[in-house]
């Protein structure tokens, strides 16, 4: 930081370039692809307290504690991945996967969004969805939250691997947000095997917490 008062307009420099960088990269990482041409599936799985209250999303998300379904999204193994592949309309009753995914909007974005890369048509593409997320098993400490609770990032991935023993070390990450818990990822094969992710990092947080539903972090 010292450096930085000594040496302002250097550091403004470096500043403007890194946040160019990462606009670049970021604009890099997603591009626009061909249905069926990527390497793996991302699951999502967003912890409802956190993401129901950052995205400002439907009352039926809120509603809903624990983890919910945020999406199933192909990736590849250099960490890019393929965005709104096509024009391929989305599965004919969208309400079928509310009980995973408990916001319409979210349902329609995600099919637009990854679904379509996935090359497999909406029924199927859902249907993919509902299997990789009941295939997760979710250890009893985060069943019933009912207070903030604080664990390192290897304790949280230790549950889940003790509760999921067919999935190999490495396949499932955490990710946080203001040392808070928002996500938990898993990796899987195009015929939706566990597999080790390529390609992306998990949390290094010293400590995450952990919020119970209605009281999400401001």
């Amino acid at each position: 930081m010292r450096t930085c008062f000594s040496r302002f307009s250097s550091c403004v420099v470096m500043l403007f370039s890194f946040a160019a960088l990462l606009a670049a990269t970021s604009a890099a990482a997603q591009n626009k692809g061909e249905p069926g041409k990527f390497d793996f599936y991302l699951m999502n799985l967003s912890w409802s307290p956190e993401f129901c209250s950052i995205q400002g999303v439907s009352p039926q998300c809120a509603a809903k504690p624990g983890f919910i379904l945020h999406g199933l999204w192909a990736q590849n193994n250099d960490g890019s991945y393929p965005v709104f592949c096509s024009e391929e309309h989305g599965p004919a009753k969208p309400s079928e996967n509310l009980d995973l995914t408990p916001d319409p909007s979210l349902l329609d974005h995600e099919w637009a969004k990854h679904g379509t890369c996935s090359a497999v048509g909406p029924q199927r593409f859902f249907a993919m969805e509902r299997e990789a997320y009941h295939s997760l098993k979710i250890p009893a400490e985060f069943v019933h939250v009912d207070q903030e609770i604080s664990m390192t990032p290897d304790k949280i991935l230790g549950l889940f691997y003790r509760a999921n023993p067919a999935y190999p070390q490495g396949s499932i990450l955490l990710s946080c947000g203001r040392n808070h818990l928002t996500a938990i990822e898993a990796c899987f094969s195009k015929d939706l095997k566990p597999i080790v992710c390529q390609g992306l990092r998990t949390c290094h947080a010293n400590s995450v917490k952990i919020t119970p539903p209605g009281t999400a972090a401001q």
